[in-house]
């Protein structure tokens, strides 16, 4: 099993998040791509906890739902873990190296690198490139995370009668999709700090790429359950058709002002804290625009409110503005879904790397 841009064949793409089972399939003619097929399969309440699979099965019959849903005849995919789970580093190693002389002079090394015993974690590495203080060295990305991490995303989606071909880190397919947002900018980006909030149902995570690179990555406990616990509550509705109606209407008309401002403007706050917690460890470097990710992402308004707070531009991701569509995709809902597949879109991308 390989992580990061190994070449492969085509992939379908599963992105695990704490609230449903995001699947993409992409292909490209020429330089432009195509979603041939897309699903969404809701999860049931505990079946993620903390970004952790916390129950194979339900993951298992959430896959096979959507592959029913998507009708895609793919069966191999790609899936990630989250960057919390995982232990990263750049070390530097001699340029004449093969491929397979880095990987056992890492083994050699291991415990230099990982903090458990290497029949504990998967790793993987990726070559960088030329080391700027010695070009006879390059730079090596080192990922490993502990195999329980890996191996039970690959039995859920096994279960599912999918092979597992690519083990990637969340935070690496976001900065993957976000080639697809850089173009869609009027001005360049170039030189500049962008952050990714990735709006999710329980975490908020915080992805900073400065020059199109990751360079800082923060989870935070806050989410759309939220906001679906407190349309529960007050409007005396199951966990389920909460979500249902938050998700696709039928709500009465006070729920603007009872439910969803308070909502927003939580949400505003925790933006403001987790820039905050990036400016304090950053050397005070700011952000130069912000990029809204994930299910609350497409909350009507949002980006105008984060925006007018923060005083710096904020768009709504969406990575398939440029994408032809099959006949077996509904543009509207793929639309409404876009901000909270970009993970899924950076995955579905490794079919070309």
């Amino acid at each position: 099993m390989s992580w990061f841009n190994h070449k492969r064949n085509a992939v379908l793409s599963i992105d695990i998040s704490t609230a449903a089972v995001k699947m993409l399939e992409l292909s490209r003619i020429g330089t432009r791509y195509r979603v041939d097929s897309y699903a969404v399969a809701p999860l049931p309440k505990d079946a993620v906890i903390d970004k952790n699979i916390a129950n194979v099965d339900m993951i298992s019959e959430a896959v096979k739902i959507a592959l029913k849903q998507s009708g895609t005849k793919l069966k191999q995919a790609t899936v990630a873990v989250a960057g919390s789970a995982v232990m990263t580093k750049i070390i530097t190693m001699d340029r004449t190296l093969s491929e397979d002389e880095m990987e056992e002079q890492i083994m050699i090394e291991a415990d230099q690198y990982v903090p458990y015993a290497l029949d504990e974690v998967n790793f993987d590495f990726e070559v960088q490139g030329v080391n700027e203080n010695n070009h006879e060295m390059v730079d090596v990305l080192l990922a490993a995370s502990r195999r329980e991490n890996v191996e039970n995303r690959v039995i859920a989606l096994a279960n599912a009668g999918l092979k597992t071909n690519i083990v990637d880190v969340e935070a690496f397919a976001m900065e993957n999709a976000f080639t697809l947002l850089a173009d869609q900018f009027a001005d360049s980006i170039g030189g500049q700090a962008v952050g990714i909030l990735d709006i999710g149902a329980t975490m908020t995570t915080l992805n900073v790429l400065y020059d199109g690179r990751s360079i800082y990555t923060r989870d935070q406990g806050f989410g759309g359950k939220q906001l679906t616990e407190e349309i529960q509550r007050r409007y005396g509705l199951s966990y389920e058709e909460a979500g249902l109606s938050k998700r696709h209407g039928g709500l009465p008309d006070s729920y603007n002002a009872d439910v969803l401002e308070p909502f927003k403007r939580a949400l505003v706050q925790q933006i403001q804290r987790s820039l905050q917690f990036f400016s304090s460890s950053s050397a005070n470097r700011a952000i130069d625009r912000i990029i809204l990710a994930g299910g609350c992402a497409s909350i009507q308004g949002i980006e105008q409110l984060v925006e007018k707070n923060l005083g710096i531009p904020v768009y709504v991701a969406n990575p398939f503005i440029n994408m032809t569509l099959s006949s077996k995709v509904r543009p509207q809902a793929l639309s409404n879904d876009a901000p909270a597949l970009m993970i899924a879109c950076g995955l579905a991308l490794r079919s070309f790397d």
